[in-house]
């Protein structure tokens, strides 16, 4: 049996001499018992690389839409865990007939049961408690943002109850 190569295939010749019903014939390639060419299954590397390339672009517009959604999610928590903490400080105001002081903060709050544990904010920072509070209030907690120093914009905003 002779094979050749032919358009980007193996392709067999009859057996010379013999004829095609012949079992010595049947099925055999340079590749080895049963294997040719035309036979392979397989991906080419062109269609490896645009299904790389259209994964990479899903990849792509997963996390443009993914990373503002975790920036709100941390203001958001920041706001939860500032009401929180405010609940608190108005039940020991209730019970103690005035707010803790400065000196005393939040850990007044969770001293007395209030408030099981301080959380720290979503940046990694405590919150910070002052009383009296800015524009007349009687108490001010807040966290700096994701820079950790007082003002800011979007990220580095100030979260605090004067918000709510």
């Amino acid at each position: 049996m002779r094979n050749l190569w032919k358009s980007g295939k193996w392709t067999r010749r009859p057996c010379a001499g013999r004829g095609p019903s012949e079992k010595k014939c049947r099925g055999k390639s340079p590749r080895g018992p049963g294997l040719r060419r035309d036979d392979e299954q397989g991906f080419t590397l062109v269609e490896l690389m645009v299904v790389i390339v259209i994964i990479g672009l899903l990849a792509t517009v997963v996390i443009i839409n993914v990373l503002p959604a975790t920036d709100k999610a941390a203001a958001t928590k920041a706001k939860a865990d500032v009401a929180t903490l405010e609940q608190g400080v108005e039940m020991y105001r209730l019970n103690k007939l005035r707010y803790p002081s400065a000196a005393e903060g939040l850990r007044a709050v969770t001293a007395e049961g209030y408030v099981k544990r301080l959380p720290k904010d979503p940046w990694g920072n405590d919150y910070r408690y002052a009383a009296p509070g800015r524009d007349g209030r009687a108490f001010d907690i807040y966290s700096y943002g994701a820079d950790g120093r007082e003002g800011g914009e979007g990220q580095d905003a100030d979260i605090g109850n004067w918000d709510s």
